[in-house]
């Protein structure tokens, strides 16, 4: 593999639904460093680095064991019985975090760790508080940038803005905007905050966002009027997906949230597979893939 190409990884077997799971997780495993992509047959002077097996699938399992014989590649096995191979099984359900782990040390030999955010300790009221222009008014520690996290090059950073690779992370409990920079940080975002709608209102009139994560309770307007406003902004429509982040899960709170224009409706606490599968819906290549198939 070359330095800066992913890990391809050869999927055999698994049902529809996994498949579709899977396709999520890798769309942002190629963010990452090391970084995993899907391994497509036939892909130009590419072969696969790594074999994923449905090893509860006879026929997937005996297709690994021809493609071995050929091509003698690590694996790692889903399932709940390895067979005959002693490589690594992991059990359903698939839980991504672990997936990638997996992979990491299969290929690594556990030598090498996969980039993660730093621990987050809750930031004071104060520490990432923005101004409306988006200009911090505080750092969460000496050397963060404006996302809170360890400050990049402005170059890398401005591309980034640029590739549309900028998610906003509205919510007024310190805990929950750790776990998201957490979340986020690994897969190269650039993650900006906002404590109060107001706040949230002001970035988002100066930036253009791939996603806002947004919580409904929030110091001054809520939620449901964050995202109306948001959404009222024609470019934004078509640009920017709003996440709800909630406690608040009954039918007529998530009827709110459809018709204040909301994308996605997450409830409190969150998976960290589904959210995974929302962050993957709505990065910008998978929502042009989705604008190409309505035109047709």
């Amino acid at each position: 593999m070359n330095q800066n190409e992913n890990y391809l990884v050869d999927v055999i077997g698994f049902n529809e639904v996994e498949r579709s799971m899977l396709s999520s997780i890798f769309a942002l495993a190629a963010r990452r460093d090391p970084g995993f992509a899907q391994y497509e047959p036939g892909t130009p002077g590419r072969t696969p680095d790594i074999y994923l097996v449905d090893a509860d699938d006879l026929t997937a399992f005996n297709e690994y064991r021809s493609l071995h014989k050929r091509a003698a590649l690590p694996a790692v096995l889903v399932g709940s019985q390895a067979r005959d191979s002693a490589e690594p099984l992991l059990p359903r359900p698939l839980q991504w975090a672990k997936l990638l782990q997996a992979l990491d040390d299969r290929l690594t030999g556990g030598e090498e760790q996969p980039v993660s955010a730093a621990p987050f300790a809750p930031e004071s009221s104060q520490a990432l508080r923005r101004s409306h222009s988006g200009a911090p008014l505080g750092r969460s520690s000496p050397g963060l940038g404006r996302s809170g996290t360890l400050a990049a090059q402005p170059d890398a950073s401005a591309q980034k803005r640029m590739l549309g690779d900028t998610v906003l992370v509205v919510d007024d409990n310190a805990t929950v905007r750790a776990f998201m920079q957490a979340k986020l940080a690994p897969f190269g975002f650039e993650v900006d905050i906002a404590e109060t709608g107001e706040e949230a209102i002001g970035l988002s009139g100066t930036q253009e966002y791939t996603c806002v994560f947004l919580d409904v309770v929030l110091p001054g307007i809520d939620g449901y009027q964050v995202c109306k406003l948001i959404k009222s902004n024609k470019q934004a429509i078509k640009k920017t997906a709003v996440v709800m982040l909630t406690s608040r899960s009954s039918p007529f709170d998530k009827l709110r949230g459809s018709l204040a224009g909301c994308d996605e409706y997450l409830t409190k606490p969150l998976d960290e597979d589904r959210l995974l599968e929302v962050i993957a819906k709505f990065l910008p290549g998978a929502r042009k893939h989705k604008e190409r198939r309505e035109r047709k």
